[in-house]
């Protein structure tokens, strides 16, 4: 069965190289691996099926949805506006409120590509007006989208959540540390680079400025206090959060801020839709694919095989660190990780190893691909925005992996950047 399966992963790989889109060729490598093996080629609808019978999985359309309705909403202006009046008056302070803006928007829309997309064009807009390079503009802006499916809410950590039957809880709070130290990171890297290039500072704006613009933003600034809290204090789950935050954006986009039409309502409903449908299909091809690994009994060989191998868990760590750099440069995050996690997460529990950390260290490994060539979806949002070349931008985005790649070696290295928040919140 291990032999018919590595065949089959081969043909499933040729097809990819091919230019078949991925769920497809999931699919069709699920299909042969059925009818090869002699094994009823009726239970893969089934399987696909099964991948998505979860509750959690229910929260991944409705945080697509609730992203979608603050960007409809135009909420964030308000938020760059508050970043600008209270770190802006910094050497470097545009950078520095771009990389708050891309926090506090982390824990409303948790995507990367919705990050950059969303407050990417004020951000690059105000810092090439300061007298940044539009390239350098990019960068940060790049860099700092990073931090969107770290800090929760997390699309990516509730499809690793349910594929890798984790708590998806414990991936949120798990998250908050190392998104926090990566927006440190990049701040401590925007200092040295405004010193180094005279960087100019702008006149503060006074704390009644600050005032005034908290004010304003206020209503959007409590929605990631509102996901959080609800889960800290018990009062509903992941998947309930995801459901209350997209009634909470309702409630600003129609009452609060009126910025939001029942027009609108179309138009966000059909890119739901859209984004949702991309995300199921990967899921139900990848759930049927990791069935069929399963019955090979493919996973349960290598890990033994790993652990056996790789006596050490900080080598198996440091191994899986470059293995997913390497994949995350040339395959989307999210379709990698559903490839990889039936491989990966069964040796990393037999090194012991918390299931929170991993999830997290996967996460953010693959994110960094999408701000790296040569897939870098991040990078060609980027690069429309600020009109520069891709190639021109792949050169500027190299100085900025590097506190990125700091801050995952420190999760790497040592676990409590991870563990120790979801032991406090959850025991």
């Amino acid at each position: 069965m291990i032999a018919l399966m590595l065949k089959i992963s081969g043909a499933w790989l040729i097809a990819i190289v091919a230019g078949m889109p991925l769920y497809a060729s999931m699919t069709i490598a699920a299909l042969a691996f059925l009818y090869f093996g002699g094994v009823p080629v009726t239970l893969l609808p089934q399987k696909m099926a099964g991948a998505m019978n979860s509750f959690p999985i229910v929260a991944a359309p409705l945080f697509i949805l609730m992203g979608n309705i603050l960007a409809r909403a135009q909420i964030t202006d308000r938020i760059v506006a508050f970043a600008s009046a209270v770190i802006g008056w910094v050497r470097g302070g545009y950078a520095h409120a771009s990389i708050l803006t891309s926090m506090i928007f982390a824990g409303m829309v948790g995507s990367a590509v919705a990050d950059a997309a969303g407050s990417g064009a004020i951000e690059i807009r105000a810092m090439t007006k300061a007298g940044y390079k539009p390239e350098t503009a990019a960068a940060i802006t790049a860099a700092a989208a990073t931090i969107g499916p770290i800090i929760p809410p997390s699309l990516p950590m509730v499809i690793y959540g349910v594929s890798a039957d984790a708590s998806i809880g414990r991936l949120f709070i798990g998250g908050l540390i190392p998104g926090v130290l990566m927006g440190l990171a990049l701040m401590v890297m925007v200092s040295i680079v405004a010193r180094r290039e005279g960087m100019a500072r702008k006149p503060f704006a006074g704390w009644g400025e600050i005032w005034r613009t908290f004010l304003r933003g206020s209503g959007a600034l409590m929605t990631p206090a509102l996901i959080l809290g609800g889960m800290f204090s018990g009062v509903f789950t992941p998947t309930e959060a995801a459901a209350a935050a997209c009634l909470w954006a309702l409630f600003l986009g129609f009452v609060v801020y009126r910025t939001l039409e029942v027009k609108d309502l179309g138009p966000i409903l059909v890119d739901t839709v859209e984004t949702t449908g991309l995300v199921t299909v990967l899921v139900m091809a990848a759930g049927a694919l990791g069935w069929c690994m399963s019955i090979s009994r493919l996973p349960q060989t290598l890990a033994p095989m790993i652990v056996h191998t790789i006596h050490s868990p900080v080598a198996f760590l440091l191994l899986c660190n470059l293995l997913l750099l390497v994949i995350g440069c040339f395959m989307e995050a999210l379709a990698a990780m559903l490839i990889l996690i039936p491989i990966l997460v069964p040796a990393a529990l037999s090194y012991g190893i918390d299931p929170t950390q991993f999830g997290v260290m996967v996460i953010l490994n693959l994110i960094l691909g999408t701000i790296h060539p040569p897939i870098g979806v991040v990078l060609f949002v980027v690069t429309r925005i600020a009109d520069v070349s891709f190639e021109t931008m792949s050169r500027a985005i190299l100085p900025w992996l590097v506190p990125l790649l700091l801050v995952l070696a420190a999760i790497t290295l040592w676990p409590p950047f991870t563990t120790w928040l979801p032991k406090l919140v959850f025991g």
